[in-house]
């Protein structure tokens, strides 16, 4: 079985580990970029809630608003449970999925890094503050790309590996949406994206690519 290649950076990171793990696959950790907080200041408001699409923004924003929180996934929704906000809402589908649930009108607070994915026509009144941004860390050497299912969450991090040269003829990539396998560039094994863009549905996709024969 191919060994299972985790590319993102903590928090994250180590709760995919964990996922992975209980799968029965071999892993791999070698984080592609790593978050560095930025100076930011609370816009003038009324805000109804937080909209959270990242555990980092949780982590690296200092103080937070006491809102209510409408958080994009479990690892999100336990990073702002352990920063004291009270989670209303918790997605596993996406941040289009998520918006999808709530109601049309509200007032979001979007704290997030300076990559963003919102669709383009929310129904909600979103503004968003750029809270971190994510610093390049060096690319795998071969040894850990040889032969492994490189698991990639963003289309930055889809464009950070297509930077790789060799080997990439004996990597195959498992990408978390149609955007960021299309990041990832040609010349793969095999680049395919997962059915919707939630961890589990990206490690179920993952774990099938780990386990098929040949190249």
């Amino acid at each position: 079985m191919r060994p299972l290649l985790i590319l993102r950076p903590e928090p994250g990171a180590s709760a995919t580990v964990a996922k992975a793990e209980a799968l029965g696959l071999t892993v791999r950790r070698h984080p592609l970029f790593a978050p560095e907080a930025l100076a930011w200041s609370l816009p003038q408001g009324p805000f109804d809630a937080l909209l959270l699409t990242s555990a980092n923004a949780v982590r690296l924003a200092g103080r937070l608003p006491d809102l209510p929180v409408h958080a994009v996934g479990e690892a999100t929704a336990s990073a702002a449970r352990e920063a004291g906000l009270t989670v209303m809402t918790t997605g596993d589908g996406g941040v289009e999925a998520l918006l999808g649930r709530l109601p049309p009108g509200l007032a979001l607070l979007h704290l997030t890094g300076e990559e963003r994915i919102l669709p383009p026509a929310p129904s909600q009144r979103i503004t968003s503050v750029t809270i971190y941004r994510m610093v390049e860390l060096p690319l795998p050497e071969p040894e850990v790309l040889e032969g492994a299912v490189a698991l990639v969450h963003s289309p930055a991090a889809g464009r950070r590996l297509a930077e790789v040269g060799p080997l990439r003829e004996r990597v195959r990539v498992a990408a978390i949406s149609s955007a960021a396998a299309l990041a990832c560039g040609s010349g793969w094994a095999c680049c395919e994206a997962a059915e919707e863009p939630s961890d589990r549905a990206l490690l179920s996709l993952a774990a099938k690519l780990c386990k098929e024969q040949g190249r």
